[in-house]
C-alpha cells in the first residue's frame, strides 16, 4: 500500500464518525481538518468533493456495521438461530462499531432529501443486508430448517423493518425498550412462524433412514 494509499484510509476513517454524527450536511470542511489534521488542500488532493469522501466514509461504517451483526454466527448451526443471533448483534452490538449508531438508518433518513450518491450507497447497504437474511432463510429451508412455505424477501423485510423501527424510537426517546421489544417479537415469530415443525424434523429423519 502506498502512502497516498494509506492516507486516504486514515481520512475515511476518521471522518465516518463525523458523517455518521452530524450527517452530511451537518459535517463542515473544518469538522473533517479537526478530525483528520490535514488542511483542505491535503484532504480534496484524495477526494474531489466532499460527497465522495463522506460515500467513502459510509462505506467503511456499514463495514464496521456488517461486521459486529455477522459476529459469531459461523458458529450457529441452526439456520433461525443464525438470524436469531443476528438479531441479537443488532440489539447489544450498537457501540463501540463507530460513533452515531446504524449508518444505513441515519444516511437513508438524510439521503431522502436527495444526495443521490449517498443514497445509492444506503439503496446498496440494505440490499446486501437483505441478502444476507435471505441467503440464510433459503438456506435453512433446504436444510429444512425453516418452514418450506417462509418467503425470504418478506421475512427479510420485516426483520429489517421491525429493528430500524425500533431503533429509531429508541434514540428518540432514550430508551432500549423498544429494541427489546423488536427482539422478543422476533424471536417469537421465528419460533412460531419460521421454525420448521416437529411433523417436518420427523419426516426428515425418516427420509434419511
Amino acid at each position: 500500500m502506498t502512502k497516498g494509499e494509506r492516507t486516504r484510509r486514515e481520512i475515511v476513517r476518521n471522518a465516518a464518525p463525523l458523517f455518521n454524527t452530524k450527517g452530511y450536511e451537518g459535517t463542515s470542511l473544518s469538522d473533517l481538518m479537526a478530525a483528520t489534521g490535514l488542511q483542505k488542500g491535503g484532504i480534496y488532493r484524495h477526494f474531489a468533493s466532499k460527497e465522495e469522501l463522506a460515500a467513502e466514509a459510509f462505506d467503511y461504517a456499514w463495514g464496521k456495521a456488517v461486521t459486529g451483526r455477522l459476529d459469531g454466527l459461523a458458529e450457529v448451526p441452526n439456520s433461525v438461530d443464525r438470524i436469531k443471533k443476528m438479531i441479537a448483534n443488532f440489539v447489544e452490538r450498537r457501540t463501540g462499531l463507530v460513533a452515531g449508531g446504524c449508518p444505513l438508518l441515519n444516511t437513508a433518513i438524510e439521503a431522502d432529501d436527495g444526495n443521490a450518491l449517498l443514497r445509492s450507497r444506503a439503496k446498496k447497504a440494505l440490499q446486501t443486508w437483505s441478502g444476507r437474511i435471505t441467503g440464510l432463510v433459503k438456506e435453512g429451508k433446504k436444510r429444512r430448517e425453516i418452514d418450506a412455505r417462509t418467503d425470504p424477501r418478506r421475512l427479510s423485510q420485516l426483520i429489517i423493518g421491525s429493528l430500524e423501527g425500533a431503533l429509531m424510537i429508541s434514540r428518540i426517546d432514550a430508551n432500549d425498550g423498544p429494541l427489546e421489544d423488536a427482539r422478543a417479537f422476533l424471536y417469537e415469530y421465528l419460533e412460531q412462524k419460521v421454525r420448521s415443525s416437529k411433523r417436518d424434523a420427523s419426516r426428515k429423519r425418516k427420509e434419511v433412514s
